[in-house]
């Protein structure tokens, strides 16, 4: 009688992995749930107040996690963390890229300064992150998971929000172009797509007439719960996914399925 073959596990116990953007809300639920599963994880971002709850929380269900400063459109930055992470765990295997600015500017009235300033931290720093780790990666033949945060107005334009909209759209195009890149090299790159989550880069944007409109448009009925990016984070970062590279995993409640 033939065997059935075993699940592949989704533990990551022996990994490292870098969220930059950990300190944010999302991110660091993603570092969260990352760590419940084993990895040592490295909270990533510029304020290390901001980090230290999210670590004691880590640290006190028997995670490891500690923070490291980065400037995550700044090439030297990056490259000074991925030495850092290096030189203290030996290894890295899991990068996060969740780094993310936004803006409700109306379009005549975006500045360049403005549309500069969201695609150098939403696109050029996912472009460098991803050029640092990714060399480490290839060069030191890592099997490897990338998981780079993209947006549902990546997939479908959102009114209000032109710039972020933009620069999401074309990190969702650069991990497909990576993925088909690197999967000779067995680096997997995800982009993982929430939809309405409150967090701090959108909460002046969430005004009642707003939020009315999306509750009309999302079958769940409400918005998403950071804890409920951390499972897709799991699996994708796991062995579970080993043959899932290129992907756009959508967490929205329903929202990109809604017509009328």
């Amino acid at each position: 009688m033939s065997r059935i073959p075993s699940i592949p596990s989704f533990s990551l116990s022996g990994r490292v992995a870098v969220v930059i953007g950990g300190t944010g809300e999302l991110c660091g639920a993603i570092s969260e749930a990352l760590a419940g599963h084993g990895a040592k994880v490295a909270l990533a971002g510029r304020n290390a107040e901001k980090a230290a709850s999210r670590i004691a929380k880590i640290s006190a269900s028997g995670g490891e996690a500690w923070f490291e400063p980065v400037e995550a459109d700044d090439k030297p930055s990056l490259q000074a963390l991925l030495a850092r992470v290096l030189e203290k765990q030996g290894r890295v295997d899991i990068l996060v890229n969740g780094a993310g600015v936004n803006s409700a500017t109306p379009f005549f009235d975006i500045s360049e300064d403005e549309f500069d300033r969201i695609l150098r931290v939403n696109l050029k720093g996912v472009f460098l992150a991803c050029q640092v780790f990714g060399r480490h990666f290839v060069e030191n033949k890592v099997r490897a998971s990338i998981l780079n945060i993209g947006s549902e107005s990546g997939l479908t334009p959102l009114s209000r929000v032109f710039t972020y909209s933009a620069s999401k759209a074309a990190v969702h195009n650069l991990s497909k172009n990576l993925a088909r890149e690197w999967a000779p090299h067995g680096i997997r790159v995800n982009t993982l797509v929430p939809g309405f989550f409150p967090a701090e880069q959108n909460q002046k944007i969430l005004q009642p007439e707003r939020i009315a409109k999306i509750m009309a448009h999302t079958p769940a009925a409400r918005f998403g719960e950071a804890p409920e990016l951390g499972g897709i984070a799991v699996l994708l970062a796991s062995e579970a996914a080993s043959f899932i590279t290129g992907a756009e995993i959508v967490v929205d409640g329903g929202y990109n399925a809604m017509t009328i």
